[in-house]
């Protein structure tokens, strides 16, 4: 009879962990398509609404294991988390130049994006220097930077400067210091003039 009670004992105990085996996979599945989907970092409390829990200390608990699958995939993609406690999946940056031709639908088109480049590589920078080098059309290029929420203004007097955005560090998958970021850039802007050379 006690046999019989600790092989039903035992039964019942595998067949809980099964159950919270395949839950856990539904929640890691369940995060990695939030990220996937929203092509944006999340804070934890999306993360929380997605998982359908007020638990911050289980959502991070999740991400956190999902980050750690993905480091021992060693895939061209990634999990980072960013200050805020926020979240983002995206392409690892040394794979970004070699695939970005195959990108139907480019964040912006090439004026507005040359304009990017140059903010980003030379921030903080007056807009009358960015015009002065751009032309009087990238007037047009940083209003839609600036409403895109890739570029901001800092008054100073009666000049503005110009300087990227958390957010635009989060979606390039760059580091929120400028000194470190302009080393980032320039890595990107020597692997495309190489890429261009062997073409030619």
């Amino acid at each position: 009879m006690q046999r019989e009670e600790s092989q039903a004992l035992n039964l019942g105990e595998a067949s809980q962990q099964k159950q919270n085996s395949q839950k856990n996979h539904d929640e890691l599945a369940l995060v990695e398509a939030a990220l996937y989907v929203a092509g944006r970092p999340l804070d934890v409390n999306e993360l929380c609404s997605v998982l359908k829990t007020r638990s911050k200390n289980k959502a991070k608990k999740i991400v956190n294991e999902l980050m750690q699958e993905y480091t021992r995939r060693k895939t061209s993609l990634e999990i980072l988390e960013l200050k805020d406690e926020r979240y983002v999946l995206q392409l690892k940056a040394e794979f970004t130049p070699l695939v970005r031709r195959l990108v139907n639908r480019p964040l912006l088109s090439i004026g507005p994006l040359k304009t990017l480049a140059y903010i980003a590589y030379r921030q903080p920078i007056s807009q009358k220097r960015v015009v002065e080098v751009r032309g009087h059309h990238s007037y047009g290029h940083i209003k839609v930077l600036k409403e895109m929420g890739l570029i901001e203004m800092e008054r100073k007097g009666r000049s503005g400067f110009l300087r990227t955005t958390e957010y635009f560090a989060d979606y390039f998958g760059l580091s929120h210091d400028p000194a470190v970021m302009k080393k980032e850039l320039k890595k990107v802007f020597e692997g495309e003039t190489s890429q261009q050379e062997k073409k030619t």
